[in-house]
């Protein structure tokens, strides 16, 4: 055991779980490559959890914080901050949200406990519809409204959450469905489950679930949702922590594969856009965004020096068309990954679209989850160079894979020849 990991463990909570067997320490990176401290390099396709965005130490980002750390860092958003200004004059362009209002948090977490704070308080009702399989962050109300098990350690819970069905797929009861079939009985049943409460206050969905397994639903699935939602005036908040700024590749939200109805009443956003920074935020309508009728600041969300590195790698990914570049390569690793794995009894499914790609892993001639599995290829990929994710549901049984957008066809070669090893091995 390494002395930085004996003392990890001896100051930080047994629930603050670390990849690998032997821990391993990132000391520094550049472009889709990382190295740790023993000086060994990995080619880096999960991104610090989908969050380096562009590339490590992208210069245009390096360089923004580097002059703004040299003006000021921070000064709470009791004073005007001209970064803050024109990146949310940026985003509320590129939500497609009409008179949009943006408020940054330090989080996605954070930004889904504001939405769900906004549209409780704007319907006078907590009471709020999820996808079961979902994943919204580790507040108290964040976890309310989580349905994973894997990630919900309380039921305890400020809301009163109702699940849905249609976030993944290829399983539950509507899985032998086709496509349309499956949107038509999802929409039955959110019928049926709003003919027996009282009018939720809104539905939160991630376009594409996250943390549990990278799965979704047909495109259309929440255009159909929002047709029978705005009946009864309940609001939708898209949850695009992980699926926003072009990562799909098709489109730069997740929500515009859904986008028949317009956009959501409220967005939520995180990770990708700082680069690593700590920013996250809300979108919401302007009468949503103001309906609080009490004061509310933030201390440290939209701060100088976060929004100045933001507005530098937002500027960069869409300079260098990285969602282009999602698209297309990220279109080439799927159809890579499936055909290496078309033979391999242990790989249920390839999923995914654009550079967010899950694998998920079973019991050879079974349809049961195999996490042991995932681990045997986190630990060979990792061996072999290459570093992914794990998710899917209370038994963590799906690959995550999510690189940097600026991946090259080169290095994406290269990791799924590394991959294929490693399934072969473990599958």
């Amino acid at each position: 055991m390494s002395d930085l990991y004996a003392r990890h463990r001896a100051v930080a909570p047994d629930w603050l779980a670390l990849y690998y067997e032997d821990p391993i320490e990132l000391t520094h990176g550049e472009g889709r490559h990382v190295w740790d401290a023993n000086g060994k390099r990995y080619l880096d396709f999960f991104g610090g959890i989908l969050t380096t965005m562009t590339a490590h130490a992208l210069p245009e980002v390096t360089k923004a914080v580097s002059e703004q750390a040299g003006r000021i860092l921070h000064s709470s958003t009791l004073y005007l901050n001209r970064p803050m200004v024109e990146l949310a004059e940026r985003i509320a362009q590129l939500s497609g949200i009409p008179n949009a209002r943006v408020f940054f948090t330090t989080s996605g977490t954070e930004a889904n406990d504001t939405a769900l704070l906004l549209a409780t308080t704007y319907r006078r009702s907590n009471t709020v519809l999820a996808m079961r399989n979902s994943y919204h962050g580790r507040s108290f109300s964040a976890i309310g409204v989580t349905g994973n098990r894997g990630w919900s350690p309380t039921s305890l819970s400020p809301l009163q959450t109702l699940y849905v069905h249609g976030g993944v797929r290829t399983r539950g009861p509507f899985a032998h469905l086709d496509d349309e079939e499956f949107i038509a009985a999802c929409v039955e049943d959110l019928k049926d489950l709003l003919g027996h409460t009282r009018p939720p206050a809104a539905l939160i969905a991630e376009p594409v679930q996250g943390v549990g397994g990278f799965t979704s639903p047909p495109d259309g699935l929440y255009a159909a949702f929002r047709e029978v939602l705005q009946e009864h005036g309940i609001l939708w908040i898209s949850d695009e922590v992980q699926t926003g700024w072009g990562r799909t590749g098709d489109h730069f939200w997740g929500w515009q594969a859904h986008g028949r109805n317009g956009p959501p009443d409220i967005l939520t956003f995180a990770k990708g856009l700082g680069n690593g920074m700590s920013i996250g935020g809300v979108v919401a309508r302007a009468e949503i965004m103001n309906c609080l009728d009490a004061n509310s600041i933030s201390t440290f969300g939209g701060t100088q020096i976060t929004t100045a590195a933001a507005l530098a790698n937002l500027t960069y990914l869409l300079e260098h068309d990285l969602q282009g570049n999602a698209r297309r390569v990220g279109g080439m690793l799927i159809e890579r990954l499936r055909a290496a794995t078309a033979d391999l009894p242990g790989v249920r499914e390839v999923r995914g679209r654009g550079l967010m790609i899950g694998i998920e892993l079973v019991r050879p001639g079974t349809d049961e989850a195999d996490p042991r599995a995932a681990s045997a290829v986190l630990e060979a990929a990792r061996e072999d160079g290459l570093l992914i994710g794990k998710g899917g549901g209370h038994h963590t049984s799906a690959l995550r894979i999510a690189p940097p957008l600026s991946l090259t066809v080169a290095e994406a070669e290269e990791g799924a020849a590394i991959l294929e090893r490693a399934l072969r091995s473990a599958c």
